[in-house]
């Protein structure tokens, strides 16, 4: 197979990463890193550092020229970053030496490097946003259909009391709609310019660096740090965990999926799920499973890239050159969980009757916790506790329902204890309150 299932042609609809893939090509980076050169070039005409003729010729030709990634693998490999090769040739192709001579002035590889990468991660982050508003919009519209559709709750795997259907989506989308409402202030302190020269003391960059960082990071829409953060990866490393985020919780979604689908439970119905070589029975949750696939592989990254943030001295090259190869792993797989997201939840068809089933083939079970407290009316409440798991113990034996146990016992228990609309607590309010906050983003 391919060395990324995001460059392989085989499982580009397993895991699909729409526009964000052409973010993280060889000609995406140099285009990035070229127009951060232009813009460099600009401001320092601005301020009269360099000619104002020769910086308006270094920005329109960082618009208009292209560099081939291949013709600079030789001085990448020999030093180690893109950007003195890149420079080279753009200002061969230039074709205007007096004008050529002008570009990349006083800054340094990192700078035009990391400036570049925040300005595609700005646009992972505004497509994840679009998908994001999906997710969440298809999630609020089925969990306004089924705020009051019962089903049993699980934890530990194992039923534990009634729940709504509903809620399980609010569960899901709350976490969700949290990132969406971080977004805005994840962009301020994050996307940052870096202008900061050879060493982060910017002495080669002009007698007022805030006010050229400044014009650089409005002449990119970016924002200005103040600062130096070559050695700091705070920013990439809030990103990367804002997108772990997503993919986590996009995971959690999968794998309760794929448990709620399975043989003998189908509480849901998944549209187009995958056939067995061998098995014709079989329908095998292949959507949820790749969402809970790169949210594992997400972890693993994320380790990687903490590591990657301890920099010796004033530059690291071995965390530098980590965090180029796991950074846009994550966030491909960020972006292939939100398209794969979108296509499941589109397809998702909870089946009712076989959720409020599911509670009474549980031999009603799920009213234990119910039961144990309608008991502690008349009684201590740990004899009650003890009485009620008799109880269940007696169900368990007989094969009968909890519910006629305990009533053979206890005649006079209240109604509607064994009911399910009545027994789920705040689980219709939560998915109500999940709708409502999804219409107000």
């Amino acid at each position: 197979m391919a060395a990324s299932v995001f460059d392989s042609p085989l499982h580009a609809q397993l895991f699909p990463t729409g526009e964000v893939d052409r973010l993280f090509s060889d000609s995406a980076a140099l285009r990035a890193m070229l127009l951060v050169e232009g813009a460099l070039a600009k401001a320092q005409g601005k301020a009269g550092i360099i000619p104002e003729i020769s910086a308006a010729a270094i920005h329109r030709a960082s618009l208009e020229i292209q560099i081939d990634p291949g013709a600079l693998a030789a001085t990448t490999g020999t030093n180690g970053v893109p950007v003195p090769g890149l420079v080279a040739a753009f200002r061969s192709e230039m074709n205007a030496p007096e004008h050529a001579q002008f570009v990349h002035r006083g800054a340094t590889s990192q700078d035009i490097v990391d400036t570049g990468l925040m300005l595609r991660l700005r646009q992972v982050l505004l497509l994840a946003e679009d998908d994001l508003r999906a997710v969440l919009t298809l999630l609020a519209d089925q969990a306004e259909a089924h705020a009051q559709t019962p089903m049993a709750a699980r934890t530990w795997g194992q039923q534990a009391t009634p729940t709504s259907w509903g809620a399980v989506l609010a569960g899901w989308g709350m976490p969700l709609a949290d990132a969406l409402e971080a977004l805005p202030d994840l962009r301020n302190r994050s996307l940052w310019v870096s202008l900061s020269g050879a060493a982060g003391t910017a002495s080669e960059l002009g007698p007022d660096v805030p006010a050229l960082r400044a014009a650089l990071a409005e002449g990119l829409g970016l924002h200005d740090p103040g600062r130096s953060w070559h050695t700091d990866r705070g920013p990439v490393q809030r990103i990367a965990s804002f997108m772990a985020g997503l993919t986590a919780t996009l995971g959690g979604m999968g794998q309760t999926l794929t448990a709620l689908a399975a043989t003998g439970i189908g509480e849901v119905q998944l549209s187009g799920a995958g056939a067995s070589s061998t098995m014709p029975q079989k329908q095998n949750p292949v959507a949820p499973s790749a969402l809970a696939a790169l949210a594992h592989q997400v972890s693993g990254l994320q380790a990687a890239l903490h590591a990657s943030a301890q920099h010796q001295h004033q530059r690291d090259g071995a965390a530098w050159f980590t965090e180029w190869a796991v950074v846009p792993q994550i966030a491909l797989s960020t972006a292939a969980g939100l398209q794969i997201a979108k296509q499941v939840l589109s397809d998702l068809a909870p089946d009712p009757k076989t959720m409020r089933d599911g509670i009474t083939a549980g031999q009603d079970m799920v009213f234990a916790e119910a039961l144990s407290f309608a008991l502690a009316r008349d009684t201590p409440r740990p004899e009650a506790q003890a009485a009620t798991k008799k109880l269940v113990q007696e169900a368990l034996r007989t094969g009968s329902s909890l519910s006629a146990v305990a009533r053979a016992a206890h005649p006079d228990l209240p109604d509607g204890l064994f009911d399910p609309e009545a027994r789920m607590g705040e689980a219709p309010a939560a998915a109500r309150a999940f709708v409502a906050r999804v219409r107000a983003l």
